[in-house]
């Protein structure tokens, strides 16, 4: 899941809900070929706002919580992240938080 680093307020927003995640996938599969390159991701229809799926190896694959940690309850198209133009790290272009390709706050 992603990490929300404090702003130095004591009050905490609404937390993402918990919502069951029973998810599997073939990396191997044609459906994404993203997944074939260090770096690569996908999006996957599942969780509370969806699940982004980033290859960090060929071993290795994390999957995050599409929801902003920041307001998740926020509407669409705000309060989900999605992976930058650049590719470079993940971002909620609504309230401009952002993380890293390891879920790791920018």
């Amino acid at each position: 899941m992603l990490l929300l680093a404090s702003c130095g307020s004591d009050s905490q927003g609404p937390g993402i809900p918990n919502v069951p995640v029973s998810e599997q996938i073939n990396v191997n599969s044609q459906l994404y070929t993203r997944l074939r390159q260090d770096g690569g991701y996908v999006y996957l229809n599942a969780g509370y706002k969806g699940i982004i799926v980033v290859r960090q190896n060929a071993n290795q694959y994390l999957a995050f919580e599409r929801a902003c940690p920041y307001d998740p309850t926020a509407g669409a198209p705000c309060g989900q992240v999605e992976a930058d133009q650049s590719n470079l790290f993940i971002v909620d272009s609504c309230c401009g938080s952002q993380f890293n390709f390891q879920g790791g706050v920018m």
